[in-house]
């Protein structure tokens, strides 16, 4: 038996993913830059309050956690290698200054960034931002007819 998969296959339009992801950052939707993105600190809008484009699809999961560790330990690494050779600063000032600036950017980067990521998954339609249903759907095929 077989199983035949049932689509609806058609040109889809083009998403310009650098706009997506502009607009994720600046916290709007990733289809018409209006509506908010998120409801909450890092809780997206189910639908679009303007174009009702629906946003419940979404599935940032790890990304954005890695994206800030990367950026925010790029900064902070940088800057205490920095103040190392150039600077002689007490070890009170480090141990003050550089747990604090990495607290403060990584709470300041992260719904950018996860915005950022939202646009991305739109444009590439990625995580049902297609517009297909999940799944196809699946019917089995005619059984061949017995031989005489």
């Amino acid at each position: 038996m077989g199983v035949q998969f049932n689509s609806v296959a058609g040109p889809a339009e083009a998403r310009d993913w650098r706009q997506a992801i502009a607009r994720g950052v600046k916290g709007r939707c990733p289809h018409c830059g209006r509506g908010k993105l998120f409801r909450g600190f890092l809780k997206p809008v189910d639908v679009c309050e303007t174009c009702g484009e629906a946003l419940h699809y979404q599935r940032a999961d790890d990304l954005p956690p890695y994206i800030v560790i990367t950026i925010v330990g790029h900064i902070v690494v940088g800057g205490i290698l920095l103040a190392e050779k150039y600077a002689d600063w007490p070890m009170g000032l480090h141990m003050a200054l550089w747990p604090a600036l990495t607290l403060l950017l990584a709470v300041v980067l992260m719904q950018p960034v996860k915005g950022g990521v939202v646009g991305l998954q739109w444009a590439m339609r990625m995580h049902g931002f297609g517009g297909e249903p999940d799944r196809p759907e699946r019917q089995p095929l005619p059984s061949p007819k017995p031989r005489s």
